[in-house]
C-alpha cells in the first residue's frame, strides 16, 4: 500500500512561502520618477519621505564633501526596490533597516534593493554613506545651481533639481519632509542652514553646526551655506527668532536693506496672514556666477547685492512657494506670481506706483523699456510654460502677477485679501496646483465670473484683450 503525501497546514505553508520571497509578497520596484511635466525623472515613486537626517563634512580647500544621509520614509506600495535621486558623488554603502542593501546607479538614479520586501504603509530607514566633489549644474535656462563654491566656502541652491548634487533623496516639490542637518567645517568657518540652530561643537580643529527644520520642506528650498559670516541673532515681531548671516564683503552695502527685515515681515503678515514658520532670516554671500536670489526656507539666500524689492519677494515666498508649495513644476506661477505681486503691493503701500499702474505699464509695453523685454511677458501663458527651460521666464513671474491683479479687480480688495490669506491657510505646509487655486477662488466669490481670466490670462496664448 502506498502512503499519501502529508497535509501541510495552511499557516505553515504561508510562512514557508514568505521566507522564500524575502519577507512576504513579491513587491514591485518604485518608479524612477514622478512624471513631472517638465522634469519627469525628478522624485521617485513607491514611498514618501518624512524626515532627512544629514551629516555632512566639507573642506573648502579640496572641495570635498563627505556625507551620511539617514532617510525615514513610508512605503506607499509593496516595494522590492526603490530609487533615490543623486547626481555625482560616490556612494560607499547603503543600508535599509540596518541591513546592507544591494544598489546600482544610472544617471541621477540610485536604485536600492533591500534584503526584504518593504510593505505598503511600512515606515523604514535608509542610510546612504557617500563622498566626493559635489557638482554645480547648469540649468536649461543657463543658470547655475547645485553646490556652488564661494571664495571661502560654498552655497547649496536647489531650484529646480540642484539638491540632488549634495544629498540623496526624493527630489520633487510634492514630497516634503522635516530635516536635521549637521555640517562640519574647519574651525573659523560657519555653516548655516534652514530652520533653527540646534547645537555647535568644536573638536580637533573642526566645528559642527547643527540645524533643525520642524516644518515640512521641499528639498529645492533646503540649503547649506558655508563661509566666514557676520552673524546676528534677534527677534522680529517681539518673538519670532531671526538669524542673519552676511559675508563681511557684503555687510556695508546690505546694512540698510537688512534693517527693513522686521518691517517687511510685519507688512507681509498683515497682507498674507500668520507667518508659517518658526524662524526667519537672511543669508547674504558673494557668488558672482549666480544671478538670482532663492527663497530657501526660513532664510533666503542672496548671493549678490541685496535690494528691498528682492527681500520682499523672497520673504513672501515663505508663504507662497515654501509653505504652499507647487504640486509640480508646471505650477511654478503659484509661487513666483504671488511673490512678484507682493513686490507690487509693497511699492503701492510705500507710496510708489499702485499695482494697477504697474499692471498697466506692463500691458502697454512701457515697463522694461525695450520692445524685446516687454514682448517676453507674452511669450506663453503663466500656467503653461513652454518647457523646462522656461519655468523661470517673465510670463511665470510678471503675467502670473497680472492674473492676481485681474482677480483683485474682479472681487475688490476685501475679498481679494480674504482669498490670498485663505489660500495660504488652507494649504499651509502642503502642496497645491493651479486647478485647486482656480476652484478656491471661485468658491470664495461665487457671484463673480472668472472664465475670461482663466481662459485669456492664465491659460491663453498671446496678449489678452484688456480695455
Amino acid at each position: 500500500m502506498s502512503r499519501s503525501a502529508p497535509v501541510v497546514p495552511a499557516l505553515v505553508l504561508a510562512l514557508v512561502l514568505a521566507a522564500c520571497d524575502g519577507g512576504g509578497g513579491q513587491g514591485t520596484p518604485g518608479g524612477p520618477g514622478l512624471r513631472d511635466p517638465y522634469f519627469p525623472k525628478a522624485g521617485n515613486g513607491g514611498y514618501d519621505v518624512t524626515h532627512y537626517d544629514l551629516r555632512l563634512a566639507y573642506d573648502p580647500g579640496s572641495r570635498r564633501l563627505t556625507g551620511t544621509a539617514g532617510i525615514t520614509a513610508r512605503a506607499t506600495q509593496d516595494l522590492s526596490a526603490f530609487d533615490l535621486d543623486l547626481k555625482g558623488l560616490d556612494v560607499r554603502t547603503v543600508t535599509v533597516e540596518g541591513e546592507q542593501a544591494r544598489w546600482d546607479r544610472a544617471g541621477q538614479e540610485l536604485t536600492v534593493r533591500p534584503r526584504d520586501v518593504l510593505h505598503d504603509g511600512e515606515t523604514f530607514q535608509v542610510t546612504v554613506r557617500y563622498a566626493g566633489t559635489p557638482l554645480t549644474l547648469t540649468d536649461q535656462d543657463g543658470s547655475k545651481e547645485g553646490w556652488l563654491p564661494t571664495a571661502d566656502g560654498a552655497i547649496a541652491l536647489g531650484e529646480p533639481t540642484g539638491s540632488m548634487t549634495w544629498f540623496p533623496g526624493n527630489h520633487h516639490p510634492s514630497d516634503k519632509a522635516t530635516y536635521d542637518i549637521a555640517v562640519t567645517v574647519p574651525k573659523g568657518l560657519t555653516a548655516v542652514s534652514d530652520g533653527e540652530p540646534s547645537g555647535e561643537t568644536t573638536a580637533g580643529g573642526r566645528t559642527t553646526f547643527s540645524w533643525h527644520t520642524a516644518e515640512p520642506m521641499a528639498s529645492y528650498v533646503a540649503t547649506v551655506a558655508i563661509g566666514r559670516y557676520q552673524v546676528a541673532r534677534s527677534t522680529v515681531g517681539g518673538a519670532l527668532p531671526a538669524y542673519v548671516a552676511v559675508d563681511p564683503a557684503r555687510a556695508k552695502e546690505s546694512r540698510a536693506v537688512l534693517a527693513k527685515l522686521p518691517e517687511v515681515m510685519e507688512w507681509a503678515e498683515t497682507n498674507f496672514g500668520p507667518y508659517p514658520f518658526s524662524s526667519t532670516g537672511v543669508i547674504v554671500d558673494r557668488q558672482d556666477e549666480v544671478g538670482y536670489a532663492l527663497e530657501t526656507q526660513n532664510r533666503p539666500v542672496f548671493p549678490g547685492v541685496l535690494d528691498t524689492d528682492t527681500l520682499v519677494h523672497e520673504l513672501v515666498h515663505q508663504w507662497y512657494g515654501n509653505s504652499v508649495t507647487p504640486r509640480t513644476w508646471r505650477d511654478m506661477w503659484l509661487s513666483e506670481g504671488f511673490a512678484t505681486y507682493a513686490e507690487w503691493l509693497w511699492n503701492e503701500d510705500q507710496g510708489g506706483d499702485s499695482a494697477q499702474e504697474t499692471f498697466d505699464s506692463l500691458y502697454d509695453g512701457d515697463y522694461f523699456g525695450t520692445a524685446e523685454a516687454d514682448a517676453a511677458v507674452w511669450a506663453f501663458p503663466p500656467a503653461k510654460p513652454s518647457g523646462a527651460a522656461y519655468i523661470s521666464d517673465p510670463p511665470v513671474y510678471w503675467r502670473g502677477a497680472m492674473v492676481l491683479q485681474k482677480i483683485r479687480q474682479t472681487v475688490g480688495d476685501d475679498t481679494f485679501y480674504d482669498i490670498v490669506q485663505g489660500w495660504a491657510a488652507a494649504h499651509r505646509h502642503g502642496n497645491a496646483d493651479t486647478a485647486q487655486f482656480t476652484a478656491y477662488v471661485e468658491r470664495q466669490a461665487p457671484d463673480k465670473d472668472f472664465g475670461a481670466i482663466w481662459r485669456d490670462w492664465l491659460y491663453g496664448d498671446g496678449k489678452p484683450p484688456h480695455r
